[in-house]
Protein backbone atom coordinates (compact mmCIF):
# COMPACT_ATOMS: atom_id res chain seq x y z
CA UNK A 1 0.00 0.00 0.00
CA UNK A 2 2.84 2.45 0.60
CA UNK A 3 4.61 1.67 -2.63
CA UNK A 4 1.20 2.54 -4.67
CA UNK A 5 0.76 5.40 -2.57
CA UNK A 6 4.05 6.76 -3.18
CA UNK A 7 3.46 5.91 -6.64
CA UNK A 8 0.35 7.51 -7.20
CA UNK A 9 1.60 11.07 -5.30
CA UNK A 10 4.58 10.83 -7.83
CA UNK A 11 2.22 11.10 -10.92
CA UNK A 12 0.70 13.83 -9.12
CA UNK A 13 4.32 16.10 -9.00
CA UNK A 14 5.11 15.10 -5.72
CA UNK A 15 9.09 14.10 -5.54
CA UNK A 16 8.67 10.68 -3.43
CA UNK A 17 11.45 8.79 -1.92
CA UNK A 18 11.64 5.59 -0.46
CA UNK A 19 13.91 4.33 2.14
CA UNK A 20 14.14 0.51 2.87
CA UNK A 21 16.47 -2.15 3.52
CA UNK A 22 15.48 -3.45 -0.42
CA UNK A 23 13.46 -2.67 -3.41
CA UNK A 24 9.64 -2.43 -2.87
CA UNK A 25 8.18 -5.20 -4.77
CA UNK A 26 5.46 -2.85 -6.58
CA UNK A 27 8.53 -0.60 -7.60
CA UNK A 28 10.09 -2.62 -10.43
CA UNK A 29 11.22 -0.02 -12.84
CA UNK A 30 12.14 3.60 -13.40
CA UNK A 31 8.43 5.88 -12.62
CA UNK A 32 8.88 9.72 -12.63
CA UNK A 33 9.38 11.25 -9.20
CA UNK A 34 9.97 8.78 -7.73
CA UNK A 35 13.94 7.56 -5.80
CA UNK A 36 14.67 4.33 -3.66
CA UNK A 37 17.50 4.66 -1.22
CA UNK A 38 18.63 1.11 0.38
CA UNK A 39 18.99 0.99 3.83
CA UNK A 40 22.39 -0.79 4.15
CA UNK A 41 23.18 -2.92 7.52
CA UNK A 42 26.97 -3.19 8.43
CA UNK A 43 27.57 -6.88 10.48
CA UNK A 44 30.31 -5.87 13.60
CA UNK A 45 31.17 -9.20 15.68
CA UNK A 46 30.25 -7.08 18.20
CA UNK A 47 26.73 -7.21 17.40
CA UNK A 48 24.43 -10.71 17.49
CA UNK A 49 21.63 -8.89 15.69
CA UNK A 50 22.57 -5.67 13.33
CA UNK A 51 20.53 -2.55 14.40
CA UNK A 52 19.07 -2.02 12.06
CA UNK A 53 17.47 0.91 13.69
CA UNK A 54 19.67 2.77 13.63
CA UNK A 55 21.07 2.46 9.79
CA UNK A 56 17.72 3.31 8.98
CA UNK A 57 17.44 6.68 11.12
CA UNK A 58 20.98 7.40 9.34
CA UNK A 59 19.59 6.81 6.14
CA UNK A 60 17.08 9.01 6.86
CA UNK A 61 19.08 11.72 8.38
CA UNK A 62 20.76 11.88 5.20
CA UNK A 63 18.29 11.32 2.35
CA UNK A 64 16.33 14.35 4.56
CA UNK A 65 19.24 16.31 4.17
CA UNK A 66 20.63 15.90 0.71
CA UNK A 67 17.72 15.36 -0.73
CA UNK A 68 15.49 18.74 1.35
CA UNK A 69 12.93 16.63 2.27
CA UNK A 70 9.71 18.32 3.25
CA UNK A 71 8.35 15.41 5.60
CA UNK A 72 8.72 11.83 6.48
CA UNK A 73 6.32 9.19 6.27
CA UNK A 74 6.65 5.89 8.12
CA UNK A 75 4.76 3.01 7.90
CA UNK A 76 4.54 0.79 11.08
CA UNK A 77 4.89 1.92 14.74
CA UNK A 78 8.12 -0.08 14.82
CA UNK A 79 10.82 -0.10 13.92
CA UNK A 80 9.73 2.47 11.59
CA UNK A 81 8.31 5.45 13.40
CA UNK A 82 10.43 4.64 16.62
CA UNK A 83 13.59 4.78 13.66
CA UNK A 84 11.94 8.29 12.08
CA UNK A 85 11.50 10.04 15.77
CA UNK A 86 15.41 9.81 16.09
CA UNK A 87 16.11 11.07 12.83
CA UNK A 88 13.91 13.82 13.48
CA UNK A 89 15.46 14.96 16.51
CA UNK A 90 19.60 14.64 14.81
CA UNK A 91 18.07 16.72 12.06
CA UNK A 92 16.98 19.27 14.69
CA UNK A 93 20.34 19.50 15.92
CA UNK A 94 21.25 20.49 12.27
CA UNK A 95 18.47 23.12 11.57
CA UNK A 96 16.38 21.15 9.98
CA UNK A 97 12.74 20.54 11.40
CA UNK A 98 10.86 17.87 9.83
CA UNK A 99 7.39 16.34 10.39
CA UNK A 100 6.75 12.65 10.83
CA UNK A 101 3.66 11.26 9.73
CA UNK A 102 2.60 7.36 10.84
CA UNK A 103 0.64 5.53 9.53
CA UNK A 104 -0.22 2.26 11.67
CA UNK A 105 -1.34 -1.11 9.44
CA UNK A 106 -2.68 -3.40 12.07
CA UNK A 107 0.16 -6.15 13.18
CA UNK A 108 2.21 -3.62 14.48
CA UNK A 109 -0.71 -2.82 17.41
CA UNK A 110 -2.28 -6.23 17.30
CA UNK A 111 0.08 -8.34 17.26
CA UNK A 112 4.08 -7.27 17.61
CA UNK A 113 2.86 -4.01 19.56
CA UNK A 114 1.13 -6.15 22.39
CA UNK A 115 4.60 -7.47 23.34
CA UNK A 116 5.51 -6.06 26.80
CA UNK A 117 8.71 -5.89 25.94
CA UNK A 118 7.91 -3.54 22.72
CA UNK A 119 4.78 -1.39 24.28
CA UNK A 120 6.55 1.50 25.63
CA UNK A 121 8.33 1.99 22.31
CA UNK A 122 5.05 1.48 20.21
CA UNK A 123 3.49 4.31 23.00
CA UNK A 124 6.19 6.72 22.51
CA UNK A 125 6.27 6.30 18.61
CA UNK A 126 2.85 6.85 17.70
CA UNK A 127 2.54 9.86 20.46
CA UNK A 128 5.78 11.65 18.89
CA UNK A 129 4.63 11.59 15.41
CA UNK A 130 2.96 14.66 14.46
CA UNK A 131 0.38 12.89 12.15
CA UNK A 132 -0.57 10.02 12.78
CA UNK A 133 -3.13 7.47 10.78
CA UNK A 134 -5.15 4.43 11.21
CA UNK A 135 -6.48 2.31 7.96
CA UNK A 136 -9.67 1.65 9.66
CA UNK A 137 -12.09 2.59 12.33
CA UNK A 138 -11.55 -0.20 14.26
CA UNK A 139 -8.06 -0.18 14.48
CA UNK A 140 -8.16 3.12 15.79
CA UNK A 141 -10.34 1.79 18.40
CA UNK A 142 -7.97 -0.94 19.24
CA UNK A 143 -4.84 1.43 19.63
CA UNK A 144 -6.83 3.49 21.79
CA UNK A 145 -7.78 0.49 23.97
CA UNK A 146 -3.92 -1.16 24.28
CA UNK A 147 -1.77 2.12 24.54
CA UNK A 148 -1.77 5.51 26.71
CA UNK A 149 -2.16 7.48 23.28
CA UNK A 150 -2.62 11.35 23.86
CA UNK A 151 -2.18 11.91 19.91
CA UNK A 152 -5.00 12.65 17.92
CA UNK A 153 -5.09 9.52 15.11
CA UNK A 154 -6.90 10.05 11.81
CA UNK A 155 -8.70 7.11 9.33
CA UNK A 156 -7.55 6.79 5.97
CA UNK A 157 -8.69 3.54 4.88
CA UNK A 158 -6.77 1.17 2.37
CA UNK A 159 -7.81 2.06 -1.34
CA UNK A 160 -7.76 0.03 -4.68
CA UNK A 161 -6.45 1.42 -8.36
CA UNK A 162 -9.08 0.65 -10.34
CA UNK A 163 -6.69 1.47 -13.85
CA UNK A 164 -5.31 -2.32 -12.62
CA UNK A 165 -8.60 -4.23 -10.91
CA UNK A 166 -11.25 -4.36 -12.04
CA UNK A 167 -13.70 -6.74 -14.30
CA UNK A 168 -12.48 -8.05 -17.59
CA UNK A 169 -13.58 -10.58 -19.83
CA UNK A 170 -11.35 -13.57 -19.12
CA UNK A 171 -13.92 -16.51 -20.41
CA UNK A 172 -11.38 -18.52 -21.41
CA UNK A 173 -9.28 -18.51 -18.48
CA UNK A 174 -12.28 -19.16 -16.53
CA UNK A 175 -12.72 -22.06 -18.90
CA UNK A 176 -9.62 -23.42 -18.43
CA UNK A 177 -9.81 -23.42 -14.76
CA UNK A 178 -13.62 -24.70 -14.48
CA UNK A 179 -13.92 -26.79 -17.93
CA UNK A 180 -17.68 -28.30 -16.61
CA UNK A 181 -18.75 -25.00 -15.57
CA UNK A 182 -17.55 -25.12 -11.77
CA UNK A 183 -18.16 -22.00 -9.46
CA UNK A 184 -14.82 -20.83 -8.36
CA UNK A 185 -13.79 -19.66 -4.99
CA UNK A 186 -10.92 -17.67 -4.37
CA UNK A 187 -8.20 -16.85 -1.60
CA UNK A 188 -5.37 -14.38 -1.20
CA UNK A 189 -2.74 -14.17 1.67
CA UNK A 190 0.62 -14.53 3.38
CA UNK A 191 -0.32 -17.94 4.52
CA UNK A 192 0.48 -17.24 7.91
CA UNK A 193 -2.22 -18.94 11.32
CA UNK A 194 -4.09 -15.80 11.35
CA UNK A 195 -5.26 -15.95 8.28
CA UNK A 196 -6.86 -19.33 9.12
CA UNK A 197 -6.12 -20.67 5.78
CA UNK A 198 -7.31 -24.20 7.16
CA UNK A 199 -10.98 -22.46 8.03
CA UNK A 200 -11.29 -21.73 4.09
CA UNK A 201 -10.14 -25.14 2.85
CA UNK A 202 -12.76 -26.93 5.32
CA UNK A 203 -15.63 -24.43 4.23
CA UNK A 204 -14.94 -25.18 1.12
CA UNK A 205 -14.77 -29.22 1.80
CA UNK A 206 -18.74 -28.74 2.70
CA UNK A 207 -19.47 -26.63 -0.50
CA UNK A 208 -18.19 -29.02 -3.29
CA UNK A 209 -19.72 -31.52 -1.46
CA UNK A 210 -23.22 -29.51 -2.07
CA UNK A 211 -22.26 -27.95 -5.72
CA UNK A 212 -19.29 -28.32 -8.18
CA UNK A 213 -16.70 -25.95 -7.02
CA UNK A 214 -12.85 -25.04 -7.45
CA UNK A 215 -11.03 -23.39 -5.31
CA UNK A 216 -8.19 -21.53 -6.08
CA UNK A 217 -5.12 -20.08 -3.24
CA UNK A 218 -3.05 -17.06 -4.10
CA UNK A 219 0.26 -16.83 -2.04
CA UNK A 220 2.30 -18.61 0.04
CA UNK A 221 4.01 -18.65 3.34
CA UNK A 222 4.68 -20.48 6.47
CA UNK A 223 1.50 -22.64 6.38
CA UNK A 224 1.76 -23.59 2.71
CA UNK A 225 3.07 -27.35 3.53
CA UNK A 226 0.11 -28.06 6.27
CA UNK A 227 -2.46 -26.94 3.80
CA UNK A 228 -1.15 -29.01 1.33
CA UNK A 229 -1.21 -31.77 3.81
CA UNK A 230 -4.94 -30.84 4.40
CA UNK A 231 -6.01 -31.01 1.04
CA UNK A 232 -4.21 -34.43 0.55
CA UNK A 233 -6.39 -35.56 3.76
CA UNK A 234 -9.61 -33.85 2.81
CA UNK A 235 -9.67 -35.65 -0.65
CA UNK A 236 -10.01 -31.99 -2.28
CA UNK A 237 -6.50 -31.83 -4.25
CA UNK A 238 -8.57 -32.40 -7.51
CA UNK A 239 -10.27 -29.14 -6.96
CA UNK A 240 -8.05 -26.94 -5.28
CA UNK A 241 -5.43 -25.12 -6.76
CA UNK A 242 -2.09 -23.76 -4.92
CA UNK A 243 -1.36 -20.99 -7.64
CA UNK A 244 1.69 -19.24 -5.01
CA UNK A 245 2.37 -16.09 -5.46
CA UNK A 246 0.86 -14.28 -8.69
CA UNK A 247 2.34 -10.63 -10.16
CA UNK A 248 -1.32 -10.28 -12.13
CA UNK A 249 -3.87 -11.62 -9.01
CA UNK A 250 -6.45 -9.18 -11.01
CA UNK A 251 -6.63 -11.82 -13.99
CA UNK A 252 -7.67 -14.70 -11.36
CA UNK A 253 -9.79 -12.50 -9.42
CA UNK A 254 -11.90 -11.43 -12.47
CA UNK A 255 -12.63 -15.05 -13.47
CA UNK A 256 -13.78 -15.89 -9.27
CA UNK A 257 -17.47 -15.83 -8.12
CA UNK A 258 -16.43 -15.82 -4.47
CA UNK A 259 -13.89 -14.72 -2.29
CA UNK A 260 -13.16 -15.69 0.81
CA UNK A 261 -11.34 -14.57 4.02
CA UNK A 262 -11.12 -16.48 7.34
CA UNK A 263 -8.63 -14.33 9.04
CA UNK A 264 -8.33 -14.50 12.94
CA UNK A 265 -7.55 -10.51 12.79
CA UNK A 266 -7.42 -7.94 10.06
CA UNK A 267 -7.30 -4.15 10.16
CA UNK A 268 -9.04 -3.68 6.98
CA UNK A 269 -8.90 -6.50 4.32
CA UNK A 270 -7.27 -5.04 1.29
CA UNK A 271 -7.40 -8.39 -0.64
CA UNK A 272 -10.97 -8.45 -0.09
CA UNK A 273 -11.38 -4.71 -1.69
CA UNK A 274 -8.76 -6.10 -4.56
CA UNK A 275 -11.91 -8.74 -4.72
CA UNK A 276 -14.63 -6.73 -4.60
CA UNK A 277 -13.12 -3.76 -7.38
CA UNK A 278 -13.58 -6.88 -9.93
CA UNK A 279 -16.81 -7.45 -9.16
CA UNK A 280 -16.24 -10.87 -6.66
CA UNK A 281 -18.47 -10.72 -3.38
CA UNK A 282 -16.43 -11.45 -0.35
CA UNK A 283 -17.72 -14.17 2.42
CA UNK A 284 -14.80 -13.09 5.13
CA UNK A 285 -14.88 -13.06 9.22
CA UNK A 286 -16.64 -10.18 11.38
CA UNK A 287 -13.11 -9.66 12.92
CA UNK A 288 -11.11 -5.89 12.62
CA UNK A 289 -12.11 -3.55 9.64
CA UNK A 290 -13.55 -6.46 7.55
CA UNK A 291 -17.50 -5.44 8.69
CA UNK A 292 -15.95 -2.04 7.86
CA UNK A 293 -15.47 -3.11 3.97
CA UNK A 294 -17.78 -5.78 3.14
CA UNK A 295 -21.35 -5.20 3.93
CA UNK A 296 -23.30 -8.16 5.64
CA UNK A 297 -25.97 -9.73 3.44
CA UNK A 298 -25.32 -6.70 0.16
CA UNK A 299 -21.64 -7.08 -0.69
CA UNK A 300 -20.95 -10.77 1.10
CA UNK A 301 -21.79 -12.06 4.08
CA UNK A 302 -20.04 -11.82 7.67
CA UNK A 303 -19.41 -15.48 10.02
CA UNK A 304 -17.62 -15.21 13.36
CA UNK A 305 -13.90 -16.53 13.38
CA UNK A 306 -13.68 -20.57 13.19
CA UNK A 307 -17.39 -20.78 11.97
CA UNK A 308 -16.96 -22.98 9.38
CA UNK A 309 -20.41 -24.14 9.17
CA UNK A 310 -21.78 -20.80 8.79
CA UNK A 311 -19.21 -19.54 6.18
CA UNK A 312 -19.93 -22.94 4.41
CA UNK A 313 -23.99 -22.06 4.48
CA UNK A 314 -23.54 -18.78 3.37
CA UNK A 315 -21.16 -19.55 -0.03
CA UNK A 316 -23.77 -21.99 -0.54
CA UNK A 317 -26.62 -19.51 -0.47
CA UNK A 318 -24.65 -17.35 -2.79
CA UNK A 319 -23.43 -19.83 -4.89
CA UNK A 320 -26.96 -21.38 -5.51
CA UNK A 321 -28.86 -18.32 -6.85
CA UNK A 322 -27.36 -16.58 -10.07
CA UNK A 323 -29.91 -13.75 -9.56
CA UNK A 324 -28.48 -12.94 -5.86
CA UNK A 325 -24.63 -13.70 -6.81
CA UNK A 326 -24.99 -11.08 -9.95
CA UNK A 327 -26.69 -8.64 -7.25
CA UNK A 328 -24.03 -9.19 -4.70
CA UNK A 329 -21.91 -8.90 -7.63
CA UNK A 330 -22.76 -5.14 -8.96
CA UNK A 331 -22.95 -4.31 -4.90
CA UNK A 332 -19.56 -5.34 -4.17
CA UNK A 333 -18.08 -3.18 -6.68
CA UNK A 334 -20.37 0.16 -5.99
CA UNK A 335 -19.18 -0.95 -2.48
CA UNK A 336 -15.14 -0.55 -3.85
CA UNK A 337 -15.78 2.60 -5.45
CA UNK A 338 -15.52 3.97 -2.37
CA UNK A 339 -12.51 3.15 -1.76
CA UNK A 340 -11.52 4.48 -4.95
CA UNK A 341 -7.61 5.72 -5.19
CA UNK A 342 -8.37 9.16 -6.57
CA UNK A 343 -10.58 9.74 -3.44
CA UNK A 344 -8.18 8.38 -0.78
CA UNK A 345 -5.73 10.25 -2.01
CA UNK A 346 -6.56 13.69 -0.98
CA UNK A 347 -6.68 12.45 2.21
CA UNK A 348 -2.97 11.62 2.91
CA UNK A 349 -2.07 15.16 0.83
CA UNK A 350 -4.42 16.78 4.12
CA UNK A 351 -2.81 14.92 6.49
CA UNK A 352 0.96 15.76 5.19
CA UNK A 353 -0.22 19.26 4.80
CA UNK A 354 -1.75 19.21 8.37
CA UNK A 355 1.91 17.91 9.48
CA UNK A 356 3.76 20.37 7.93
CA UNK A 357 1.77 23.14 9.46
CA UNK A 358 2.51 21.29 13.03
CA UNK A 359 6.03 22.29 12.04
CA UNK A 360 4.99 25.51 10.26
CA UNK A 361 7.06 24.69 7.62
CA UNK A 362 6.40 27.05 4.67
CA UNK A 363 5.60 24.45 2.25
CA UNK A 364 2.62 23.51 3.56
CA UNK A 365 0.70 26.71 2.11
CA UNK A 366 2.24 25.34 -1.18
CA UNK A 367 1.21 21.79 -0.71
Amino acid sequence: MATELGIALARKGHSVHFVSYSQPARLPHFIENTFFHEVGVASYPLFEYPPYESALAGKLVDVAEFENLDLLHVHYAIPHAFAGFFAKQILHTRGINIPIVTTLHGTDITIVGKDASLQPVVEFSINHSDVVTTVSKSLQQDTCANFNITKEIDVIPNFIDFNRFSKTDKSHFKKAIAPEGEKILVHTSNFRKVKRVDDVIKAFKKVRDTLPAKLLLIGDGPERQQLETLCREMKVCNDVRFLGKQDAVEELLTVSDVFLMASEKESFGLAALEAMACEVPVISTNTGGLPELNIHGKTGYLNDVGDVDAMAESIIRLLRSDNLLAQFKKNAFEQAQKFDLKAVLPMYEAAYQKALQSVNCPTAANF
